[in-house]
């Protein structure tokens, strides 16, 4: 059970605010006033050991409490509690005071990751540390950031929702959040991340000449399957069908049948073949997403003398200092006719 209260490290209140994604056992009575049961899951800690972990009454109660409860649990009466419950509360920084390279924008070269931005979870400090850790040392190399966009990782998502929205209670990724969720599978993600491995010097030219040769071959069978016809349907017509598999026309094509192929190559295939559709409007939503993206707004922007932007929107956009029209445009209390008018204000600014 974990708290988030906000600090006054740069400027904010301070405030306390509950967990929503894994509240207590007496917040739930609270919240779910009306409910007459609650689950708990009792879970084995391990093979050699008799403790058991009950999941769903995590408490900061007096140990007295804690007992009294554990003990009222059918099976549960003769328990023992090897260590009792506790609450955990940390100081967060507001996080749309970062950079989407997650350097604070008050204090140059200074990087923050983790639950200091106000998230829950390994694998969100996880994802923001090395993304954080990564941008230092390019920052220190005089480079450019890498910044993930939204339809390329969860990891984009992640950190452009939190310098973008900020947050009012512990921050979990969730795939939810994901718009482009269709593309951020964990079968291809080599193909969308490789390349900064590659460009940044993670990744060998073994390593990235083997995913080059895996996308000739997967272009190749794509470009083959649509040409060759079996009866009056090509074989990525027969191969979309919800009852066919990529196994299917392998009996139905001796020429393919024949050609050497990945396991890994076949999945990609089937997969493109079958979702085709919804994957081709995933693409023309991200190329729409990708030119408000590549408009940049510059630093020196004075949101407050633009008259036509509404109080609200100029006192966010003030805030948070968006990158970008597309950045701009997800931030709450920004409307679609603020964006056209700070769209228009930039193209006249460029022509002076």
């Amino acid at each position: 059970m974990d708290n988030l209260s906000r600090a006054p490290l740069y400027s904010g209140q301070i405030k306390s605010v509950g967990p929503r994604y894994c509240p207590s056992l007496e917040d739930k009575v609270v919240r779910f006033s009306e409910k007459d049961h609650h689950q708990v899951f009792l879970e084995p800690e391990g093979l050699d050991t008799y403790e058991v972990y009950c999941n769903g009454i995590s408490t900061s109660m007096p140990h007295d409490v804690q007992e009294a409860i554990v003990n009222s649990i059918v099976g549960l009466e003769s328990a023992e509690i090897v260590r009792y419950g506790y609450a955990i509360e940390y100081d967060y920084v507001p996080p749309t005071q970062l950079q989407p390279s997650l350097e604070t924008k008050d204090v140059e070269n200074l990087f923050h990751a983790g639950q200091i931005n106000g998230t829950s979870g390994y694998e969100e400090a996880a994802a923001q540390g090395i993304m954080a850790g990564m941008n230092a040392a390019l920052k220190i190399q005089g480079k450019e950031p890498l910044i993930l966009g939204r339809s390329e990782a969860y990891i984009g998502v992640l950190i452009d929702d939190l310098v973008t929205k900020g947050t009012q209670e512990p921050y979990r990724m969730f795939t939810s959040r994901a718009e482009y969720r269709l593309l951020l599978r964990q079968d291809n993600a080599d193909r969308r991340l490789m390349k900064y491995g590659y460009r940044n010097g993670l990744i060998s030219n073994e390593q990235w000449n083997k995913l080059e040769e895996k996308e000739r071959d997967i272009a190749g069978i794509l470009t083959y399957l649509e040409k060759k016809h079996v009866g009056p349907d090509s074989l990525a017509k027969i191969v979309s069908r919800p009852d066919r598999t990529f196994d299917d026309v392998l009996s139905l094509d001796n020429e393919l049948r024949q050609r050497p192929m990945s396991k890994e190559v076949r999945e990609q295939v089937e997969i493109e073949v079958k979702y085709k559709g919804y994957i081709e409007r995933q693409y023309t939503q991200i190329e729409k997403f990708k030119r408000m993206e590549d408009l940049r707004i510059p630093a020196w922007i004075d949101y407050s003398t633009i008259a036509e932007i509404r109080t609200e929107a100029r006192q966010k956009l003030t805030q948070i200092r968006p990158i970008s029209l597309g950045q701009a445009s997800r931030i709450s209390g920004v409307s679609p006719t603020d964006v056209s008018i700070l769209m228009i204000y930039l193209a006249g600014k460029k022509k002076e």
